[in-house]
């Protein structure tokens, strides 16, 4: 792996960019320099054959144009002579190697000599080459070709002797050029050994050279794989002031910034995780295609969902909007959307707000989503809706029988002796549940904003019940109701505002009576404890569905409204009594089987005599 790093590593890449480059210059001057040298030295064998072939060209002219006499040598032993002086003359010009070859052809085609001596047997011969019939029409040729005996070039210079434009004969000289050749191999063969040494200690020269620009790269590389896993605490080697070096300055320069930067976000990201976690509203982040990134822990409680859950789920899906709206519609909405997250137990309502997240060139990026429990606002203002419903209600329909009724007096029912005392006693009643009905409002009023006072005293309790349970039996004789009472016969104290308390126990009573039956029966037990008292107050009438029980003490609620309003009820008893029993530090609760009867509860704290008298 090592290896493989090395040969992908721009270490690697420059020293083979800088011994390619060595390379290709020395190719380039070992050619130049080789076919130079060639030329050079063809040029010079060439010019030096051309200058003896000129000396023997005109030797030979002069031997066969010269008159002899009978005891002169002949033609042929005068030639053999010079072709002889030729042939020790290039052997001396060139030691160790083969001399040129000259050959002295008459114009009858029939070899007059030769320098060779191993080829004397072709003299008085006929020559049949083709060089020298050309020649003898006239012509100089001059030419290289390629031996097939020996496997060398040679150099073939063939002239025509003339004299006053007479043809006498043809001078054939042939050279072997093998000599020039190989010395052209010697010295390309030291050129490449001198180039492969030169390229060892450019390789060797390029890796130190390399190393001076790479290793400060490789620090620099170093150090950004630790800044990558977040250490900022390094610092780059400086190796000079060159370029690199300033890179590397540049470097530390930038790191120092990247981790200020993180040091500052670091900061940022804490205090914003800080504000997501105690905030008392759910907040979701997305990324662009509403797939969800972030969750605080508010909106963990409120979906019930955990955070590493719902990463990467979108948000419509989180939200229980998948079937009617998409992501991308979400960008869309600058009004809150309401979420029902109600089951059978209990109600669970959301209100979820949209914000687009854009970059400041324009596109989105991502969407927040607070979620905010609207439960309680939204019972308040329904219990709201339904106070204000309740109460114009039952104001109007009193109105509604004095309006009736007023109108039957002004018409003449006045003038009826029947008729008039009774729609007179009519409009009275319906005046007095009216004057009952809004000194019930004021008094929750007062209440609510804590402007009533309660002026505290130690009554007994025993006695309290019994004069309440004596009244309503006088008053309810018509109904044939009895009263049961199993009430403590000693006195049972209890610090209270007893107008109060009375009129709790009265609101008790009167709905007791209200919804009983002829003659039915109402029991009224007390009980003491250690540390307080209680008060069962029973009926055997219609009951309260177990659905109904726990708004029994809402205002206005009733179970059977018409029969309710019929009976003359406000719908604010048992609320007032709630109030009053709180007010008091204790407990007032409702246990009903529906059309079996209903039983409340009253609890009360002893007052500060029966502690102590607990106590000695």
């Amino acid at each position: 792996m090592k290896i493989i790093d090395f040969f992908k590593s721009i270490h690697f890449k420059l020293i083979l960019i800088f011994v390619l480059l060595i390379f290709v210059a020395m190719q380039f001057i070992t050619v130049f320099f080789t076919s130079a040298l060639e030329d050079t030295l063809v040029e010079n064998f060439n010019d030096t054959l051309a200058e003896q072939t000129d000396l023997l060209e005109y030797n030979v002219q002069e031997e066969l144009t010269q008159s002899r006499g009978e005891d002169d040598n002949t033609v042929q032993e005068d030639i053999d002579s010079l072709l002889s002086q030729f042939a020790n003359s290039g052997a001396n010009n060139d030691p160790g190697h083969s001399s040129p070859e000259a050959r002295v052809i008459g114009s009858n085609q029939i070899i007059l000599g030769t320098s060779n001596i191993n080829e004397q047997d072709i003299v008085n011969n006929q020559s049949n080459d083709d060089l020298v019939q050309r020649a003898l029409l006239g012509n100089t040729l001059e030419e290289v070709r390629w031996d097939a005996d020996s496997g060398h070039r040679v150099s073939l210079i063939v002239r025509p002797i003339e004299e006053d434009g007479e043809i006498l004969g043809v001078l054939y000289v042939r050279s072997d050029m093998s000599s020039v050749y190989s010395l052209v191999n010697d010295i390309s063969s030291i050129l490449i050994a001198a180039s492969v040494i030169v390229l060892i200690l450019n390789a060797i020269l390029g890796i130190l050279l390399a190393r001076t620009i790479t290793r400060p790269i490789a620090d620099m590389q170093r150090q950004a794989k630790i800044m990558g896993e977040g250490d900022f605490s390094r610092r780059v080697r400086v190796y000079g002031n060159d370029e690199i070096g300033q890179l590397a300055h540049s470097f530390n320069q930038l790191t120092l910034k990247l981790k200020e930067s993180q040091a500052s976000t670091e900061d940022e990201r804490k205090k914003l995780s800080s504000v997501l976690t105690h905030m008392t509203d759910g907040v979701i982040a997305t990324d662009e295609l509403g797939r969800i990134i972030l969750m605080n822990k508010r909106a963990e409680q409120l979906l019930n969902k955990n955070s590493d859950e719902m990463e990467g789920t979108y948000i419509t899906e989180a939200l229980h909007l998948s079937e009617t709206l998409t992501s991308s519609d979400l960008y869309d909405y600058n009004e809150a959307i309401m979420l029902d997250f109600s089951s059978e137990e209990q109600d669970f309502l959301l209100q979820a707000n949209f914000s687009i997240v854009r970059n400041e060139d324009g596109p989105v990026t991502g969407l927040i989503t607070v979620l905010h429990d609207v439960t309680e606002q939204e019972k308040i203002e329904r219990e709201r809706r339904e106070f204000v419903s309740n109460v114009s209600h039952e104001l109007r329909t009193p109105l509604t029988t004095l309006k009736s009724y007023m109108e039957a007096l002004e018409d003449g029912a006045m003038q009826d002796e029947n008729l008039g005392p009774r729609f007179l006693q009519v409009t009275q009643n319906e005046t007095d549940r009216m004057i009952r009905l809004v000194n019930d409002l004021l008094q929750l009023s007062r209440m609510d904003s804590d402007e009533i006072s309660l002026d505290f005293f130690t009554v007994d309790l025993s006695e309290m019940i019994n004069q309440v349970i004596e009244r309503f039996e006088m008053i309810n004789k018509d109904k044939n109701i009895a009263f049961y009472k199993e009430v403590p016969s000693y006195p049972v104290y209890v610090d209270m505002d007893k107008d109060r308390i009375y009129q709790v126990f009265d609101n008790v009573l009167s709905n007791a009576v209200k919804y009983s039956p002829d003659g039915g029966e109402i029991s009224v037990q007390m009980f003491t404890r250690a540390d307080a008292v209680d008060v069962e107050i029973s009926d055997q009438g219609v009951g309260i569905p177990k659905e109904s029980q726990h708004r029994i003490f809402d205002r206005f609620y009733r179970v059977d409204k018409a029969r309710a309003r019929n009976l003359g009820g406000t719908g604010l008893g048992l609320a007032i009594a709630k109030e009053f029993i709180h007010a008091h530090g204790g407990k007032i609760a409702a246990d009903s089987e529906w059309k079996k009867g209903t039983t409340i509860l009253i609890t009360l704290p002893y007052s500060v005599i029966n502690k102590a008298e607990a106590g000695s």
